[in-house]
């Protein structure tokens, strides 16, 4: 969610595309099946014209998708009605324990609002959706170990300058090159993938992603756009969790099946609580609909004025 989680946080629209929309040639890899890059934006056609800017084929990235790419900003249109009938379905494994209430009263209220302006809401269960966040945490700590081995301090990245020997070298370098966070992750995904685990673990969460797939492609059987919570609670200070790293990816509950199901999500302001802070709105649509997504984006944020509204600082 590093792109839809600060958007929600800070009050913006921020857009995760389809997986291989947007080349990755140049970013460096983390975990390679889940990196995405996609736009931040004041409003929706902010985000619209940045997407169709950086969207399209490269030779470069062997996960790039070669599709046209539309004209998002001439599709969008103020108006549902003019798209006939639109199915957005709840997903109700998002709502209930672990969400803030007012996190939960004003997606609540932005529904209510798309629904008056002619949508047609439903409930919709994706089973495997609380799944996400386990088998994520396998999934991408075990490709994080494999891209972030190559930087030893010799071919890659920084290196320390007092090693006696060369394995010496490599061990400094990695621990002072390093943060905590991500040798922790490296050191779970190390584990994850190491013999007589790899079956137990990662092979599983693989499954799990599947799975995970599976649900929403019956999800959009039945609805052309899913809509959820963008994150369980508005912005924490910051520090505020890094001595509780189960704390901290709770905050990624929302948008980690999104990603591994390689959909793309969009937040987008939908109200403030009691201190002030932003709540986002998540709407996910199935693959290459990013034409679809944005449009229901820029109707209701055209018909609410959450975009134009900032935190106070």
């Amino acid at each position: 969610g590093s792109i839809r989680l600060p958007a929600s946080f800070c009050g913006i629209v921020g857009l995760k595309p389809t997986y291989g929309l947007v080349s990755r040639y140049g970013l460096v890899a983390y975990a390679s099946s889940l990196d995405q890059i996609g736009p931040f934006g004041r409003t929706v056609e902010d985000a619209a014209i940045v997407l169709e800017a950086i969207a399209g084929y490269d030779p470069k990235d062997s996960t790039s998708l070669n599709v046209e790419i539309p004209n998002y900003v001439s599709l969008l249109r103020p108006n549902l009605r003019s798209k006939g009938r639109l199915r957005i379905g709840i997903i109700t494994e998002t709502f209930g324990t672990g969400l803030d209430p007012e996190v939960d009263e004003a997606v609540k209220k932005a529904i209510s609002h798309l629904q008056d302006l002619g949508a047609e809401i439903q409930t919709i269960s994706c089973p495997n959706f609380r799944y996400g966040l386990p088998a994520y945490y396998i999934i991408a700590p075990s490709e994080a170990s494999a891209n972030l081995a190559r930087y030893d301090g010799v071919k890659y990245g920084f290196r320390a300058e007092e090693g006696d020997n060369l394995l010496s070298m490599y061990e400094k370098t990695r621990a002072q090159g390093f943060g905590q966070e991500v040798k922790r992750r490296i050191m779970i995904g190390t584990y994850a993938l190491s013999a007589g685990y790899y079956d137990a673990y990662y092979l599983k969460a693989q499954k799990v992603r599947t799975l995970i797939k599976k649900d929403f492609q019956k999800a959009f059987a039945a609805v052309d756009l899913l809509v959820s919570p963008t994150a369980p609670t508005t912005a924490f200070k910051a520090g505020e969790k890094t001595k509780d790293p189960i704390s901290m990816y709770l905050s990624d509950l929302m948008t980690i099946p999104v990603n591994l199901a390689g959909l793309p999500g969009l937040s987008i302001p939908c109200g403030f609580d009691r201190q002030g802070l932003p709540i986002g709105l998540q709407l996910i649509s199935d693959v290459l609909r990013e034409d679809l997504l944005l449009q229901v984006a820029h109707t209701y944020e055209q018909t609410t004025s959450w975009h134009l509204k900032q935190p106070s600082l």
